[in-house]
């Protein structure tokens, strides 16, 4: 399907035609799935497998009528690391071959930290096996759900890599410095379970319930959530991190004035008194209702 196709949720997606590497549905509730849609290569992240996903995510952002992002796997994995098969150059595991690897195309036009300069939330429903290069796209999303049984794992040290991709700078932030590098020094295998008590994951989930949850999840911040709102929120998190505690203060008083002043903030307050769900407009276009240097 080309980018930005709606798509009847509940059509088989194998029923006639090539299969892509990403799928692509939206809900009438706002909503947009993007299924990486390789389950014969564990959903190996290469270069066109990356293609697909940032092409999707733009046509997510650009949408008016999609509010929220969940991204998911189909069959065992959500993504099983990189595509081994995409980096040929280094079939004769010799150093010279690997010297001449290309590691941009195997990555895609962007690094996963993409997902954090989006103004739209980005959930991520981890179905199955989630390794290396996809345990950094899990943790780009803003909130992940796991479902029971899923195993995790950063991997790197034991293939003789390094913390790559910007998961040494968002995995010590979510789980603290001491956890992260445990799992990024070990490289070792950890269950759902146990990414729940590390705080990397929201929610654990049957299988069968994941999607369902996740979406679910997805719906409620569609429906009552401001998208200016949302997507302010998610820049002041993400820059604060990198600011000392009073200018973040500072900086979200001006925020806070300037969104008193959106019609957004009318219709927050009205509706609450009103007891009904709030009808807050869409984001037409990069930057509409937020404020001067805030768009990404």
């Amino acid at each position: 399907m080309s980018v930005g196709d709606r798509v009847d949720p509940d059509a088989d997606p194998d029923a006639a035609g090539p299969i892509e590497p990403v799928r692509y549905d939206v809900l009438d509730t706002g909503v947009a799935v993007l299924t990486l849609n390789r389950p014969d290569r564990m959903n190996g992240w290469g270069g066109g497998l990356a293609t697909s996903f940032y092409l999707y995510l733009d046509a997510a952002e650009s949408d008016p009528d999609v509010r929220v992002i969940v991204v998911t796997g189909k069959g065992r994995a959500f993504c099983a690391g990189a595509d081994m098969g995409d980096l040929t150059s280094i079939s004769a595991a010799t150093v010279d071959a690997a010297a001449d690897t290309d590691v941009g195309k195997l990555v895609g036009a962007r690094h996963p930290h993409f997902t954090t300069s989006m103004r739209k939330p980005v959930i991520a429903a981890i179905n199955g096996a989630c390794a290396g290069m996809g345990l950094t796209m899990a943790l780009m999303c803003d909130v992940r759900f796991a479902a029971d049984g899923a195993k995790f794992t950063t991997s790197f040290a034991r293939r003789g890599l390094i913390a790559e991709y910007g998961i040494s700078w968002i995995l010590p932030r979510i789980v603290g410095q001491g956890v992260a590098l445990d799992l990024l020094l070990s490289g070792r295998v950890f269950l759902a379970d146990e990414a729940y008590r590390l705080g990397l994951v929201k929610e654990v989930v049957p299988p069968d319930e994941l999607m369902a949850r996740a979406i679910g999840y997805a719906e409620d911040i569609a429906a009552n959530c401001a998208p200016s709102s949302l997507a302010v929120i998610k820049q002041q998190v993400y820059a604060d991190t990198m600011r000392d505690v009073f200018v973040a203060s500072d900086d979200a008083e001006k925020l806070m004035h300037e969104s008193m002043q959106r019609p957004d903030f009318i219709e927050g307050i009205t509706s609450f008194f009103e007891k009904r769900p709030p009808n807050f407009p869409p984001i037409q276009e990069s930057g509409q209702g937020l404020p001067k240097g805030q768009d990404s």
